[in-house]
């Protein structure tokens, strides 16, 4: 190819044409079902911190930060990486996380890159309009002030906020993904906490309509956890 892809995988050099990787930077095909690229997020404070962005024929999308020699964080969610990377504006990685596209940093929801995470997100949310099994809102404790804070599993991008949370020990009100709170700020009266956005009745305690066991959405291939690698070893069988 014109940019200088690397084609010893067939399954992944069929992922992009030439025209949609044409001038990006570090693109090459790695394994059977993925690519990756360089990629990087931009700190007023700090610079740029670099990365290797592989994007998965299943949606997946995983970085490994590459901002100074001694750092080790691999297989980064775009947002972990934002957030790692000392982003001020953080929570839009789509637009914060770039790639070098013939000399110019550009965003890269502006490329063909996100294809196939939001192909994986489309069939997620027609699932759930079928109203077949969705995610529920779930909640989790603050470790500092023990009050419970909502986390609405909507979208793979959601669901990964939660279950990056529910296996921390350490979480606290500061590390919620999408909301700026701080354990100063009211807790949701339990009158509204019954109320999880199930399909069926908006009060449901739990039914085959809401809580889900696991799924592509909201299991993880880079995940480490022993539930995630039990979902990916058995969805392969």
């Amino acid at each position: 190819m014109a940019n200088g892809v690397n084609n010893n995988s067939n399954g992944s050099a069929a992922m992009f044409s030439e025209e949609e990787v044409k001038d990006i930077s570090g693109f090459k095909c790695g394994g059977d079902d993925h690519v990756q690229v360089t990629c990087g997020c931009t700190s007023h404070r700090y610079g740029d911190a670099v990365g290797t962005l592989k994007v998965f024929i299943n949606g997946d999308l995983q970085i490994s930060c590459e901002c100074t020699p001694g750092c080790d964080e691999d297989k980064l969610s775009p947002a972990a990486f934002e957030k790692h990377s000392g982003r001020e504006t953080s929570r839009k990685w789509k637009n914060n996380i770039w790639v070098i596209v013939d000399g110019e940093k550009v965003a890269l929801f502006k490329t063909a890159l996100l294809k196939y995470y939001n192909k994986a997100l489309s069939n997620g949310s027609n699932r759930s309009q079928a109203g077949r099994v969705c995610h529920r809102d779930e909640f989790l404790r603050c470790t500092q002030c023990n009050k419970h804070r909502r986390f609405r599993l909507r979208t793979k991008e959601e669901c990964r906020s939660y279950h990056d949370a529910f296996i921390d020990p350490n979480w606290n009100c500061s590390n919620m993904p999408y909301d700026k709170i701080t354990c100063d700020d009211d807790e949701e009266r339990a009158s509204r906490r019954v109320y999880r956005g199930c399909v069926r009745s908006p009060t449901c305690r739990g039914c085959t309509s809401c809580v889900c066991f696991g799924c592509a959405t909201c299991r993880f291939s880079d995940c480490p956890c022993q539930t995630c690698i039990d979902f990916t070893m058995n969805s392969k069988a």
